[in-house]
């Protein structure tokens, strides 16, 4: 088992590992949440009631709060509000087993970046609170910054988001650039589709998933001039980015 480090560093500045303060009651979810978060590089302090984390968060500043609804003696909602009296900035996502949707306005009116429902995926969570702590502008520095890729003939840079060919060179958006960034990295296999919402757009909602068949329309006409490179649509799963062996040379 992974030992619960300290959080470090003042908030404001992206730092080398984002800190977070987790509020989780349940002994074996805490432990596991910890450690999953704790594997991916984030520096994770743990609490298991509100006043304790409270302590934490005033004398040690975290990138992000991740804070169960249901706590004992004084709730998750309740905390938000007092953390929110200190710093009104801070990224909140909530964790509840509760999912009537005035427990989600709630949480949301609080100013919370996303609001969780259990039981849920532990690689989703990962990619929701990245997703979270980059749109505060506090993801790590080193995060995204690759080098330049070769799809087919094509040459992709992910940091100055630009597409080139022959001399021809196209910008892209800040989410044309990400999706096609995760396409390269799975490229002639398998994006799922709500992997690519929930770090991109920050939810996998139906609204997102239609903006999303765009982005990805766009990206095939953008690679066009090369027969050889595909995105095809891999039926209720999500996307592939093929890329034929001869098209490689």
């Amino acid at each position: 088992m992974t030992t619960p480090v300290d959080l470090h560093s003042e908030r404001g500045a992206p730092s080398a590992v984002p800190t977070i303060l987790l509020v989780e009651d349940d002994p074996n979810l805490g432990v596991v949440l910890h450690d999953v978060l704790a594997e991916r590089g984030f520096a994770v302090r743990l609490c298991r009631a509100a006043d304790e984390a409270m302590a934490a968060f005033e004398a040690q500043r975290p990138d992000l709060c991740l804070v169960d609804v249901m706590l004992p003696r004084q709730d998750g909602f309740e905390l938000a509000r007092q953390i929110r009296a200190v710093d009104e900035q801070v990224p909140i996502v909530f964790l509840t087993a509760r999912s009537l949707p005035e427990d989600r306005i709630r949480g949301l009116t609080l100013g919370a970046d996303d609001y969780v429902t259990k039981p849920f995926n532990l690689e989703e969570l990962v990619l929701r609170v990245r997703a979270v702590l980059r749109r505060a502008g506090l993801a790590r520095p080193q995060e995204g910054a690759e080098g330049i890729r070769r799809i087919g003939t094509y040459l992709f840079s992910p940091c100055e988001r630009r597409l080139s060919r022959e001399g021809c060179i196209r910008s892209l958006t800040h989410k044309e650039a990400e999706l096609l960034r995760l396409l390269c990295l799975r490229q002639n296999d398998v994006l799922e589709r709500s992997t690519a919402l929930v770090e991109i757009w920050g939810t996998d909602s139906i609204f997102t998933a239609r903006s999303m068949d765009v982005f990805v329309s766009r990206l095939r006409k953008y690679l066009r001039d090369d027969p050889r490179i595909e995105i095809l649509n891999v039926h209720g799963i999500g996307f592939s980015l093929v890329v034929h062996a001869d098209a490689q040379s």
